[in-house]
């Protein structure tokens, strides 16, 4: 049986590069993904399968209902894009100024509806249901998997299974590992509320730039000498915007950043430092501010069996040596919602062709990736259809 399925795939793997296509030069932005949602749901339909739409905002579910009573299990697939000017000069490059895929997701959902596709005509041998969810707003929080989640997105789900293409392994290599996997992602946003005056008068200003600055590099310090060192964690200062002239002390400034981390109490930990350092200053420096701190993403924790399993079907169909595991990143994804409710695992596909178009890393402008690995991407789906609703 699944010789049959991986030869459909490869015969299927024309469409996906034509759906994938498509996408990239019509992508849309997190929240704004209805086209892209209608063109997924009218796909999804053509194979004969039940569609819902609207999903927890922009999602959209898939399934395929075996003729036999047996599991059900989730495959995931983001169809967001980024707000980034594409570079590339390529045929498919994106036609919407400002906007691009930049991170694979187009490819993401294309390798899905093969996969969906080739399964759809497999029907009469499922023993049980595969779902299908195409999420709306992966890359801006608060994402699209809680509110999937929250409207009965899950329901009856036994295991969920999602992957990421990803251009710092090459073609045909799929990265995984058991446990923490990608971090915890936290945004926050202060704005100090200082005394502006004339450059030549600072002692009767409250400089929000120097009390900005003292803020910055005491927030240095959190990790490197608050946190212990055996704990990875990331604070980020991404914004410092203040002034509007040479000669004038500016009386507001604005910083923000990103805190990434994998231990509950460590992201506690950060968050409080992070108030009391802002407390601190502003007070002693005698200016008033605003914080604003918002939890976003939880850490990705792949489970045990589940993890094991797609390192055994990956061995099995693509070679030991094509096997790679993957170090904790410190990069976020909210399938780790997912994961939260049900046992699953996410993992890595290599997407790094010989051409230098696939060396960009995920979020560059010249952003691209070797579209054969959609399909070996898409024989790690199909292997994992058959160990749950095919034997």
């Amino acid at each position: 049986m699944i010789q049959q399925l991986l030869k459909r795939l490869q015969e299927v793997y024309p469409e996906m590069v034509s759906w994938r296509r498509h996408f990239h030069q019509h992508p849309e932005l997190s929240f704004l993904e209805g086209k892209t949602a209608e063109k997924i749901a009218e796909i999804l339909r053509g194979f004969g399968l039940i569609v819902k739409t609207g999903v927890g905002g922009n999602g959209v579910i898939g399934v395929l209902q075996g003729k036999q009573e047996g599991k059900t299990i989730a495959f995931r697939a983001d169809f967001d894009a980024l707000p980034i000017t594409d570079e590339k000069e390529v045929g498919y490059k994106s036609t919407v100024q400002g906007v691009m895929h930049a991170c694979g997701h187009d490819g993401h959902t294309a390798t899905m509806l093969g996969v969906a596709k080739v399964l759809s005509e497999f029907q009469e041998d499922i023993k049980g249901n595969v779902q299908f969810i195409f999420q709306h707003a992966e890359e801006k929080l608060p994402g699209g998997a809680s509110s999937i989640i929250a409207t009965g997105g899950l329901d009856g789900v036994d295991a969920i299974y999602g992957a990421h293409l990803f251009t710092d392994l090459p073609l045909g290599k799929i990265g995984i590992k058991e446990g923490p996997i990608m971090a915890a992602v936290d945004v926050f946003k202060l704005t100090i509320q200082g005394k502006g005056g004339h450059g030549a008068k600072p002692h009767e200003t409250v400089d929000s730039v120097v009390v900005g600055s003292q803020i910055i590099n005491e927030l240095q310090q959190i990790v490197s000498r608050r946190v212990d060192p055996l704990e990875p964690a990331v604070v980020t200062v991404g914004v410092f915007q203040a002034g509007t002239a040479f000669n004038i002390i500016a009386d507001k400034a604005r910083i923000e950043g990103t805190v990434r981390t994998f231990n509950p109490r460590v992201r506690e930990k950060i968050e409080a430092e992070i108030r009391s350092i802002v407390k601190g200053v502003c007070e002693s420096s005698h200016a008033g501010y605003e914080l604003e701190y918002t939890h976003g993403y939880p850490a990705l924790f792949n489970h045990k069996e589940e993890t094991a399993l797609v390192k055994k079907l990956v061995q099995e169909e693509l070679g030991t040596e094509q096997l790679v595991e993957l170090p904790p990143r410190m990069a976020a994804e909210d399938f780790a919602y997912y994961v939260l409710e049900v046992p699953g695992a996410f993992f890595m596909i290599g997407a790094h062709g010989e051409g230098e178009n696939t060396c960009y890393a995920n979020h560059h402008p010249k952003f691209d990736f070797e579209e054969n690995a959609m399909e070996v991407g898409g024989k790690v789906f199909l292997r994992l259809s058959a160990y749950y609703v095919m034997e």
